[in-house]
C-alpha cells in the first residue's frame, strides 16, 4: 500500500482526497457561518433568530439550503441561457479554488506554493466575471446595473487590498502564506504578530475586505432598498444559492487572511502554549463575529461615499504605507520589526 501512494495513481488519490477534505471543512463552515451570522443579528435586535428546525434552530441553515436545491429553477425569457448558468457556478468555484493555498496549520496545505498570495489574488479577482456575467445574461436593467457596480466596487477595494499586502510581503521577503505566519513567531507571542508593526493598514484591510466581499454596508450591488437584490434579481433555486455560497466562501476567506497575515495564523497568542489549527480556526471565527457586527450596526453608505473612500482615502494610505514600510524595513528600524527576511524568507 506504501508503495502505491508513491505512484502517480496514488498521488492523484491523496490529492483528490485531501481536496475534498478542504471542500468538506469549507461546506460545513458555510452551514453554520450562515446560521452565526443570522444569530448574531438577532441578538443586536432583541430577537431569537433562527430557532425551530433543530435544537437552538442549528438546522436551519440545512433546511433553507434543501429548499433552495427543490425549488424550481425560473429563467426570463431573454436570458442569455449558457451565460446565466455558468455565472453562479463559477462565483462558487473560484471561491472554493482560493482555499487550494490556505495553510490552517503548519503543513495542513494543499497547495505550499511560494506565490501563494499572487495566487489567491489571482483567483478572487476573477470572482468579478460571475458577477459581471450573471447581470448580462438576465437581460434586465436592474442586475446589469447591480453587476457593474459590482465590478468598480470589487475592483477599487482590490488595489487597496494588494497594497496592504506588499507591504507583509517586504517585512517578510516572502509570498507564502507559511513563511509569512513563520516570521510572526517570537518570543513576546500576539506582539510579535504583524498586526502590531502594521497596525494602520489591519483597520484598511478590514474593512477593504467587507467592500471586497459585498458585505454591509457596502453591500451596495445587491441592495434591496436600491437595486431590489441587485445582479442576483433574476436568479432562483439552486443558481441563487451558488452566488450566496460563494459570497459567504469568500467572506471565510478573508477572515483566515486577516488571521494569516497579522494575527499569527495558528500561532499560540501566550508563550508556552502549544500552538495548532484551534488557535487558527478561533481568530476566524472572531473576524467573522467582526463582519456579522458591522452587519448588523454600521448603515448602509451611498454608491458615492463608497468609491470616494477607496480611491480618494485608502488608495492614497496604502501607497503611502508601502513606501513607509520599504523605508523601516531597508534601515532595520526598532531591531528589525518591518525586516524579517532571515525568518520569513
Amino acid at each position: 500500500m506504501a508503495e502505491f501512494f508513491q505512484t502517480g495513481a496514488g498521488i492523484a488519490v491523496i490529492i483528490a482526497a485531501q481536496s475534498l477534505l478542504i471542500i468538506g471543512f469549507v461546506m460545513l463552515s458555510l452551514i453554520f457561518l450562515v446560521y452565526g451570522d443570522r444569530k448574531i443579528w438577532a441578538a443586536v435586535q432583541l430577537r431569537r433568530g433562527p430557532n425551530v428546525v433543530g435544537p437552538w434552530g442549528l438546522l436551519q441553515t440545512f433546511a433553507d439550503a434543501l429548499k433552495f436545491i427543490l425549488k424550481e429553477i425560473v429563467v426570463p425569457a431573454g436570458a442569455d441561457r449558457p451565460v446565466f448558468f455558468l455565472a453562479p457556478l463559477l462565483s462558487f468555484v473560484l471561491a472554493v479554488l482560493a482555499w487550494a493555498v490556505v495553510p490552517m496549520n503548519a503543513g495542513w496545505v494543499l497547495a505550499d506554493v511560494n506565490v501563494a498570495i499572487l495566487f489567491v489574488f489571482a483567483v478572487s479577482s476573477l470572482e468579478v466575471y460571475g458577477v459581471i456575467m450573471g447581470g448580462w445574461a438576465s437581460n434586465s436593467k436592474y442586475p446589469f446595473l447591480g453587476g457593474l457596480r459590482s465590478a468598480a466596487q470589487m475592483i477599487s477595494y482590490e488595489v487597496s487590498l494588494g497594497l496592504i499586502i506588499i507591504g507583509i510581503i517586504i517585512s517578510t521577503g516572502s509570498m507564502n502564506l507559511t513563511a509569512i505566519v513563520e516570521a510572526q513567531r517570537g518570543d513576546y507571542g500576539l506582539f510579535n504578530w504583524y498586526w502590531l508593526p502594521h497596525l494602520p493598514m489591519v483597520v484598511l484591510f478590514f474593512i477593504s475586505a467587507l467592500a471586497e466581499t459585498n458585505r454591509p454596508p457596502f453591500d451596495l450591488p445587491e441592495a434591496e432598498s436600491e437595486l431590489v437584490a441587485g445582479f442576483m434579481v433574476e436568479y432562483s433555486s439552486t443558481p441563487y444559492l451558488l452566488f450566496m455560497a460563494g459570497e459567504y466562501i469568500a467572506i471565510w476567506l478573508m477572515c483566515a487572511l486577516l488571521s494569516l497575515l497579522f494575527f499569527g495564523g495558528w500561532l499560540s497568542p501566550i508563550p508556552g502554549l502549544p500552538d495548532g489549527f484551534l488557535w487558527m480556526f478561533a481568530k476566524m471565527v472572531f473576524f467573522f463575529f467582526m463582519f456579522a457586527m458591522v452587519k448588523a450596526i454600521v448603515p448602509r453608505y451611498r454608491y458615492d461615499q463608497l468609491m470616494r473612500i477607496g480611491w480618494k482615502v485608502f488608495l492614497p494610505l496604502s501607497l503611502g504605507w508601502v513606501v513607509i514600510v520599504a523605508f523601516l524595513a531597508k534601515f532595520e528600524v526598532l531591531g528589525g520589526a518591518w525586516a524579517r527576511w532571515a525568518v520569513g524568507g
